[in-house]
């Protein structure tokens, strides 16, 4: 079995048989309006992190990391967003450390350059992520525009986690998905979440 590597989330990683297989890229798929960042904030907490934003500027993201109560890290934080967003990612993937993880947040500006450069970046990814035992962690959102290349992002991932947010009554509820997961076993069922200031699973049973 491959080594696995932790997320964070001590149910999670009980469910995934200890966490997500070294070597593997992870697409992370969630509403614009929901808590996921909560989920890459946590991640970093458990390994050494390169966190790369095409939206939000570095220094946002190390603001809501300063202020978020939940366990995080000491990740590297680069702005890529801008002209050639996709060069910028390619040459620092090509100096990640071993056993490092990598966040791409969002993946939706890469998503959207000519499909085969973003083929070759795809493979390229996997290839060095592979050789360096890491895991790369593409968040993606479920907008109301959502790219071209999602399919080939969600195609060339080991494993894909759904977030699945809505309103119920005067609930807010979120639940995992994890419809693929190479190198293991897919869950059957979703996880139910609580977002709120960390993640948990609510264990929490529905009421017809």
């Amino acid at each position: 079995m491959a080594n696995r590597l932790p997320t964070g989330i001590t149910v999670l990683d009980r469910q995934l048989g200890g966490g997500i297989p070294a070597g593997s890229i992870v697409t992370l798929a969630a509403t614009p309006a929901s808590q996921s960042e909560l989920l890459l904030y946590e991640l970093t907490s458990t390994r050494g992190t390169l966190y790369l934003t095409t939206v939000r500027s570095d220094q946002a993201v190390q603001d809501a990391l300063d202020r978020v109560r939940t366990k995080v890290g000491r990740p590297t934080v680069r702005d890529i967003g801008g002209d050639a967003a996709l060069d910028h990612a390619n040459r620092l993937v090509q100096a990640l450390p071993e056993g490092a993880n990598l966040i791409v947040d969002v993946v939706d500006v890469l998503e959207r350059t000519e499909p085969t450069r973003y083929r070759n970046f795809l493979n390229e990814l996997q290839t060095h992520v592979m050789n360096t035992g890491g895991i790369a962690v593409l968040h993606a959102l479920n907008g109301r525009a959502v790219p071209d290349n999602r399919d080939m992002t969600e195609h060339m991932s080991d494993a894909v986690f759904e977030l699945q947010t809505q309103v119920k009554g005067s609930e807010i509820e979120n639940r995992l998905a994890i419809p693929k997961f190479r190198g293991g076993r897919a869950l059957e069922e979703t996880i139910k979440l609580r977002l709120t200031e960390e993640v948990t699973i609510d264990t929490s049973r529905d009421i017809a």
